[in-house]
């Protein structure tokens, strides 16, 4: 949803994807409010890439790269207490989408999970690799 831009509509309002995730597992949901319907832009070009924490298969880091109308959206998951934009990577693949220029881009490792599965460091690496190939994958369809 973040990654394409979404807007979710609920029983009493809309809400901007970007606005709607807002903790682990938290969301902009009030009590009582039902999601009714979520409705996407169409992305000329995209695709979602993931390292999988290999006990669990969850993404340790997962990118999702899309390229539409609005321009070049970057949405991270796993690496963050929920999911988040890349902006850094947005902007260099604004200037250039191919995946050398996702993978230039040096992510930082502020409030990067950091546990016995990857250091802030290595996650923060990771965004920017999963991003590249994602990008590549993009392009391949």
């Amino acid at each position: 949803m973040v990654g394409l831009g979404a807007t979710i509509h609920t029983n009493q309002r809309t809400i901007a994807a970007d606005s709607f995730f807002s903790g682990l597992y938290e969301t902009a949901l009030q009590p009582g409010e039902l999601i009714t319907a979520v409705s996407f832009p169409p992305a000329q070009k995209a695709a979602y890439f993931k390292y999988k924490q290999p006990a669990s298969r969850f993404a340790l880091v997962g990118v999702f790269v899309g390229q539409g109308a609005g321009g070049v959206r970057v949405a991270v998951t796993g690496a963050k207490g929920s999911v988040f934009r890349a902006t850094q990577i947005e902007a260099a693949l604004a200037k250039s989408f191919t995946p050398e220029a996702a993978k230039a881009v040096k992510m930082p490792t502020t409030d990067i999970n950091s546990d016995m599965h990857g250091s802030a460091e290595y996650r923060a690496a990771m965004i920017s690799v999963m991003a590249s190939r994602a990008v590549a994958a993009a392009l391949a369809r």
